[in-house]
């Protein structure tokens, strides 16, 4: 496969995942504020930004409508939902000769939809207020993203190309799930021991982790609605079913690298298939006791700077590499 066809499909797919997750963070902690109070609403909103990277010249002021629109529309934040969302749609176009077109349709009416002019005009300021609740849009987009997905799986020949796509999709998946976790994990573990009384607010936040992630109602068939960190945690990180959970973002990754790796013949993907191996067996021989009793923050910081590490080397692998090294692969 050429490597511009593989790096946007590979990025057509990340983007739409990080789109996805950015909505569904949004609408989640948007309803999770009926039934707060004042003085969490500070803490749960950095929170929100804290799960998602950081955004540059992103900052929480106090109002969280204002927050959602600046992460929903405001391109010059590369990370917001519209911004997402035209990068999924360029790279589509990049390669529309290799997706289906009902994948195209579907793509081209989701950025058609949020890049209408009503949807930034001073109007639809006003519509992001207290009054006029946002959910419903930002659950129609959720519903776009989840339906190209489907329409993904059920047109397009599960190729080389498709694996790429898994790639984009998987990868970014286990990149959210860690920076979800790692901004939780303070607040999920602040007791002095583990037969602490929950605070009031912390059945809302651990709700809202599970929610954040899809994982309530997975969750609740596991464990029962019993809500307690150590087994949020363990179902989150090593849970080899939930689609979210970690171990099988690693799994399904791993899957699509090796189909890769069949496909293309490349010799020197040895050591990508090492490095991703190497990830899927910390998560699949491991407890949630032996994960507990070392530095949880740092076991999750490792699992991003693995996935960026599988990333830079697909890049040397499939997209950057030279001609010398194509020869010789």
């Amino acid at each position: 496969m050429l490597s511009r066809v593989a790096d946007s499909l590979y990025w057509m797919s990340r983007y739409l995942e990080r789109a996805e997750h950015t909505t569904r963070i949004l609408d989640v902690n948007l309803n999770l504020m009926l039934d707060e109070g004042p003085a969490s609403a500070d803490r749960r909103w950095q929170r929100v930004l804290l799960a998602l990277g950081k955004p540059k010249h992103v900052t929480w002021n106090g109002n969280p409508y204002a927050l959602t629109r600046c992460l929903t529309f405001d391109t010059a934040n590369k990370a917001s939902i519209l911004a997402c969302l035209i990068s999924a749609r360029e790279n589509s176009r990049n390669v529309r000769e290799q997706i289906s077109s009902e994948m195209w349709a579907r793509l081209n009416s989701l950025y058609l939809q949020i890049t209408r002019p009503e949807m930034h005009s001073d109007m639809h300021a006003e519509a992001l207020l207290p009054e006029a609740e946002p959910s419903e849009f930002l659950q129609q987009v959720m519903e776009a993203v989840h339906q190209f997905q489907g329409v993904t799986d059920s047109t397009m020949s599960h190729g080389e190309g498709w694996q790429f796509i898994q790639v984009g999709r998987f990868i970014e998946r286990a990149s959210a799930t860690a920076m979800l976790l790692e901004a939780f994990y303070p607040d999920l573990f602040h007791g002095d021991s583990p037969d602490d009384l929950p605070e009031p607010n912390e059945y809302l936040d651990w709700m809202g982790l599970l929610r954040s992630a899809t994982a309530f109602e997975a969750y609740c068939k596991v464990y029962t609605a019993d809500l307690t960190p150590e087994w949020i945690l363990e179902f989150l990180l090593l849970d080899a079913e939930f689609p979210h959970s970690l171990r099988f973002s690693i799994d399904s990754l791993q899957r699509a690298l090796d189909a890769i790796q069949g496909e293309s013949g490349k010799l020197r993907a040895e050591p990508l298939r090492r490095r991703a191996g190497r990830l899927q067996a910390a998560l699949s021989y491991s407890s949630i006791d032996d994960i507990l009793s070392g530095d949880v923050l740092a076991y999750l910081a490792n699992i991003k700077v693995e996935c960026r590490a599988i990333h830079e080397t697909i890049y040397e692998l499939y997209v950057d590499y030279s001609i010398q090294s194509a020869l010789a692969g």
